[in-house]
């Protein structure tokens, strides 16, 4: 069912509760105040009769007879009857000629102990009245048809009907109008959203100038459009790069090779022409490895073997992991300070990544600095883990401190020897698996700081 329906309904059933209990209310108010009035109006009749006949001396039947057939109260098919205490019927008067009145006497008995007794016979209302505190010996008994009263109850009926169900109506159709009216941003929306491809990334959705929810959903694409189209602008750029990385050594294999074979060489020629092919495709394993990893540290963690991990441990291996790499590259390993409890040193991960991530950066840090030194601290705060790599190097210029972590750049000007632009980028996903951060500090000319910040497994 679409949702304006749902809309439309939902606001229906609301106003159709709240004009039931709006319109029952009212009638039922009515209905029992028009009750009262009228036992309240029989009640004085009985009253005035009673004193009537407890005056006998003065006022004569007739004399009463003639009261009850001038006074109307308004009301019809009025009749009194008096009983004594024999429960004998003394004085009669109908409205109508002919017109009787019949029922148990018990009513009587109960009259005189409650004082007063209602009851309905037909659609006359009735009370039996007795003075239980001046002790009469008369049961007043005063019967009538407020026809006046129950036609102006069946008026506020229809009132009450004709508004409930126009006021349904015009809710229904209300609610289908303002339902359509308050999803078309939504409509609109997705409109927009559906004419959106890999092709047109760039095309954002209109969000207005009001400060609404449709707003804040329209920006929240938009932003979502954002990292999309930044993953696909990182996706191609690491396509064209690997590639254009891939594509090098094996042109250059494929050109040694077809010039080896134009014409016969001597042995000396074809061992340099191997040796040189030999180490295009050691390039080629290296890269190949170095994106395996890349992939490997670009899923999530659910994906890779997490263990409780000393951080210390691995620090340890990073010196004899780096003089394997390069005999000229040197590392200073310093522990400011050892915690007093051994389970801040421990964190949840993987050792061979997190080694990876933290190697890649030292030789980073090496290859760019002049003395080929990299420094590598220790220290603790609370319940976090910090790494710094220091080295002597050029710096950092401030807008690029974002895109050295973007596979396959390099700072221009920059580019070493060896490497594929992979290794910062690798880190900085290793290190976002294990719920850690990268911070770099960096001066011109003076030399950088990469901050490794880890949560421990008391965290």
């Amino acid at each position: 069912m679409p949702v304006r329906f749902r809309i439309t309904i939902l606001f229906a059933v609301i106003v159709f509760t709240l004009l039931s209990i709006v319109c029952g209310s009212v009638y039922y108010f009515s209905y029992t105040s028009r009750f009262r009035s009228f036992k309240n109006r029989l009640v004085s009749k009985a009253i005035t009769t009673a004193k009537l006949f407890s005056q006998s001396g003065t006022f004569d039947r007739d004399m009463i007879e003639r009261i009850d057939s001038s006074i109307t109260l308004s009301i019809k098919e009025k009749f009194v009857q008096v009983y004594d205490a024999s429960n004998t019927k003394i004085y009669q008067f109908n409205d109508l000629p002919g017109d009787t009145l019949t029922f148990e006497k018990k009513i009587l008995d109960n009259a005189r102990l409650r004082g007063n007794v209602y009851f309905r016979q037909g659609k006359r209302e009735i009370v039996a009245h007795y003075d239980i505190a001046k002790g009469s010996q008369f049961v007043i008994v005063v019967g009538a048809l407020d026809q006046e009263g129950i036609n102006m109850l069946h008026q506020l009926f229809l009132i009450l009907a004709f508004s409930f169900v126009g006021g349904l109506l015009i809710a229904m159709v209300g609610g289908y109008i303002f339902s359509t009216r308050l999803l078309l941003p939504i409509k609109k929306i997705a409109d927009e959203v559906n004419e959106i491809s890999a092709q047109s990334l760039a095309r954002r959705i209109h969000a207005g100038t009001g400060d609404d929810e449709w707003n804040y959903l329209a920006a929240t694409l938009n932003q979502l459009l954002n990292r999309l189209q930044e993953s696909f602008d990182i996706q191609k750029r690491f396509i064209a790069n690997a590639s254009h990385e891939l594509s090098t050594p094996l042109a250059s294999i494929s050109s040694q090779l077809e010039v080896s074979l134009q014409r016969d060489r001597d042995a000396a020629m074809y061992r340099q022409v191997m040796q040189s092919v030999y180490e295009d495709v050691s390039g080629l394993t290296r890269l190949t490895h170095t994106l395996l990893e890349f992939s490997k540290a670009s899923g999530n963690a659910s994906g890779i073997e997490i263990d409780l991990v000393r951080i210390d441990e691995i620090l340890l291996q990073i010196p004899r992991e780096i003089q394997k790499m390069n005999l000229g590259y040197n590392v200073v390993l310093q522990f400011n300070e050892l915690p007093p409890a051994e389970e801040k040193l421990v964190c949840f991960g993987n050792e061979a990544l997190l080694l990876t991530a933290i190697r890649n950066i030292v030789v980073n840090s090496c290859k760019y600095s002049p003395n080929r030194l990299a420094k590598l601290t220790l220290s603790f705060k609370d319940d976090e883990i910090f790494i710094s790599i220091s080295d002597e190097g050029l710096g950092i210029p401030p807008e690029e401190r974002e895109r050295i972590f973007q596979p396959f750049y390099r700072i221009e000007g920059r580019q070493p020897s060896t490497g594929f632009g992979l290794g910062l980028s690798l880190a900085s996903r290793i290190i976002k698996l294990h719920k850690g951060s990268i911070h770099i500090e960096s001066n011109n000319g003076v030399g950088s700081v990469f901050i490794i910040m880890l949560p421990n497994a008391s965290k």
